[in-house]
């Protein structure tokens, strides 16, 4: 076999393992060293140094040497070591455990419970309200989180019961939890749209600057959606009851949203504001929202020593996996496109003869299948990598490509069989709403994931606007 067939067995083998179940990271690694070692393996030198050993009169010792060094003096154990040093100080990836952080911390302090009340009788009059609540709750949360099953889970146990006890219809409720728990990949700040960065080399300040309207725009296209079908049907979201939503005097009103809602959207605003306008770096934003999450725990009382512990090790946690699937990744690709896979993929597609629109269609295409079995984050670190090289071929700018593909992986949580945004609901939900019913209550949203990215497509300045009045 040559190297390129190497490559692309390598490929192969991968994809075979990874479908069996073994954990991606340490696959990565395990694959990347053992190919590695035959791509870089220098048998001719270990040979001629141990022949002249032999012709020198070296002792039977000093010739086992010489086949260990041989055997170790590999330039992939190098490669692994540079690239776990140099994933370790990346600047970029430094935001990520202070946003996780800062996520981890709004999670346990009690202000979703708070929030959503407050939108649920402030939105009392609108079609579908409850629904509507939870909708700008859940893009409110994800968010500040960025944490899909954390926002899935939580909102579950909140809003979903409350939906249920209000006849809502029980496929409505759960599309509407499962929907706006995965906003948090795509609007900054992103802990996804940092990970593409640093596999791109797109500026994040930038990616935070495009993805921002398009982020909204999805969210508005779902709240179009949920009023628009509560009006038409409006059995699936029945009128709220004086006993189900109270009424409060619009001063009690006003002063709710001043302790709820407005303390955790200042948080973001202040956070995403700080890099756009150039005021922080993305980490050092970062450092000031895990400052501001502590200090909203702190002032709802909610900061316990349990609690911090808990979010300090999910944080580690967290972390620790990105960052090795940075390290298996960096060494997995290193070793391919050194074999020549890479080449051969961009030599493959270029030899189609696509148009830069049916280039786009099969890259998304291929990232929406990906999407079934496998998470976001191995998708934009090992796989969106493969298609960066052909963007200049195409003409497509990178920071578009990106945000496309951060809209398409909205997917990913929506669709069987992984779709783990339902499964997560699933697990903390009452047994009459079944699995089934949450996949059909996902359906539209996946269906409105497609409009916004049709939209996005045709009408580019939505994500080219905002980073060409700020940076020019």
């Amino acid at each position: 076999m040559s190297d390129p067939q190497i490559a692309l067995f390598m490929l192969g083998v991968f994809l075979i393992i990874i479908f069996l179940g073994f954990p991606i990271a340490f696959t990565l690694m395990a694959m990347g060293i053992s190919f590695g070692y035959y791509a870089y393996f220098d048998g001719h030198r270990m040979w001629r140094a141990y022949d002249r050993a032999v012709e020198n009169g070296a002792d039977w010792w000093t010739q086992a040497e010489l086949w260990v060094e041989g055997l170790f003096n590999n330039r992939i154990f190098d490669l692994f070591v540079n690239q776990t040093y140099s994933v370790m100080t990346n600047e970029v990836l430094t935001a990520v455990p202070l946003f996780l952080f800062m996520g981890y911390v709004v999670e346990r302090a009690n202000i979703v419970s708070r929030l959503f009340s407050t939108l649920n009788i402030a939105a009392k009059n609108i079609p579908g309200s409850m629904a509507v609540a939870a909708l700008i709750t859940c893009t409110l949360f994800a968010t500040a989180t960025g944490i899909v099953g954390a926002v899935v889970t939580l909102m579950g146990l909140l809003a979903l019961p409350a939906m249920l006890n209000a006849r809502y219809d029980n496929s409505f409720a759960s599309g509407i939890i499962c929907a706006g728990g995965t906003l948090g990949i795509l609007i900054p700040p992103s802990i996804m749209l940092i990970v593409y960065a640093a596999s791109s080399g797109v500026s994040i300040v930038q990616l935070y600057a495009g993805a921002l309207l398009p982020g909204l725009l999805l969210s508005g296209l779902y709240l179009v959606y949920v009023v628009g079908r509560s009006i038409l049907q409006p059995s699936v979201a029945p009128k709220p009851t004086a006993d189900e939503v109270p009424d409060v005097p619009m001063g009690r009103l006003i002063f709710m949203l001043l302790t709820s809602f407005f303390p955790l959207a200042f948080l973001i605003l202040a956070v995403l504001g700080a890099i756009l306008f150039g005021l922080a770096t993305p980490t050092e934003a970062a450092s000031i929202g895990a400052l501001g999450g502590l200090v909203l725990a702190v002032a709802y009382r909610a900061l316990t020593w349990n609690r911090l512990r808990e979010s300090v090790y999910l944080t580690v946690r967290t972390t620790a996996m990105v960052c090795w699937l940075f390290v298996g990744s960096w060494t997995f690709s290193s070793v391919f496109s050194y074999l020549g896979g890479e080449t051969v993929i961009y030599e493959f597609i270029t030899g189609l003869d696509l148009t830069p629109l049916q280039f786009l269609l099969l890259a998304q295409l291929i990232i929406f299948l990906l999407g079934w079995p496998l998470e976001w984050s191995e998708i934009i670190i090992i796989f969106v990598p493969i298609f960066l090289p052909l963007l200049p071929y195409f003409g497509i700018d990178p920071l578009f490509f990106g945000i496309l593909v951060a809209l398409n992986l909205q997917t990913s949580f929506l669709t069987p069989p992984m779709a783990m945004s339902a499964y997560y609901l699933k697990g903390i939900a009452p047994p009459h709403v079944t699995l089934i019913q949450i996949f059909k209550g996902c359906f539209p949203y996946l269906m409105l994931v497609f409009v916004a990215m049709i939209v996005l497509y045709n009408f580019p300045q939505i994500a080219f606007w905002l980073p060409h009045m700020i940076y020019r």
